[in-house]
């Protein structure tokens, strides 16, 4: 049936099957650990990627995909019966893949209309955006409208994160003023979130039992829409997801994988909220 159709990256961090049942298309990050070169996801599960980080000396390096798998995304999508795709990705604070994107969308512009949108967001908070294009599209909103949604909640979604430990900040990058948590000597578990795009410091925790305390307060004390956990082989995943039920059911929360996109710079242990704040009535 003719409609919108999505396309998103593979930093989205969505499970395979909410992907695939939503028809959404998602484009491959490649993940580096020294001369091996993995594709997000196809060669490379969340699992093995952090059995690699446990036994690599160094952290590995992500590169953005490039124009011509968009491409052939976009592509596919037309041949799957769109008539337009909206093309939800990752903050191009963080990453080169929405400028890949852009470039994709004009060498396809005289075979199906794109619109990138930039989520100025991460991991689940681009999935759940890409998501909700996914359903607009499905109930015949038009692109403008489609891109006019995905806009207005990304500007309500909000991304707190507890990491376990310091050791990926210090080695990795892009993280912006959240390198400011490297200067302390305490002995802390750093809380991170996105603001306007980029990664940035939050409170200073000393353990990991406030660490959970403030990610569940701040469920607890916002209207939330829509809600996903995502975390980095957290041990302590059930137990925090029975604490956040206590708030929103737990069958309406979206449940991810940390990949290695994001989890290159937090680290294993990493679990992190992200919600969209309810509109204003």
């Amino acid at each position: 049936m003719p409609g919108v159709r999505v396309v998103t990256d593979s930093s989205c961090d969505l499970p395979e099957a909410l992907a695939a049942e939503a028809a959404i298309a998602v484009v491959p990050l490649t993940i580096r650990f020294g001369d091996e070169e993995f594709v997000d996801r196809r060669d490379l599960t969340p699992e093995a990627f952090w059995s690699r980080c446990a036994a690599a000396a160094t952290l590995p390096q992500t590169a953005a995909p490039s124009p011509g798998a968009f491409e052939d995304a976009f592509r596919a999508q037309a041949a799957a019966g769109a008539d337009a795709v909206a093309c939800v990705v990752l903050s191009t604070e963080l990453s080169a893949t929405g400028q890949a994107a852009t470039t994709a969308a004009a060498a396809v512009a005289g075979e199906v209309e794109v619109r990138v949108v930039d989520t100025r967001s991460v991991s689940l908070g681009v999935g759940l955006l890409a998501l909700e294009a996914a359903r607009r599209g499905a109930d015949g909103d038009a692109l403008d409208d489609v891109v006019a949604r995905v806009e207005d909640l990304a500007a309500r979604t909000e991304i707190h994160a507890g990491l376990d430990t310091l050791d990926h900040l210090r080695k990795g990058g892009r993280v912006g003023g959240a390198q400011a948590l490297l200067g302390s000597l305490l002995s802390i578990k750093p809380v991170i979130e996105v603001r306007d795009g980029a990664v940035e410091p939050g409170p200073r925790v000393r353990t990991r039992a406030k660490v959970l305390d403030y990610l569940v307060a701040k469920v607890a004390g916002a209207d939330v829409e829509r809600l996903a956990v995502v975390h980095g082989a957290a041990a302590d995943l059930d137990a925090f997801l029975d604490r956040v039920a206590t708030h929103v059911p737990r069958s309406e929360v979206v449940v991810g994988d940390l990949g290695p996109v994001v989890g290159t710079h937090t680290g294993p242990g990493t679990i992190g909220v992200i919600y969209q704040r309810r509109a204003p009535a």
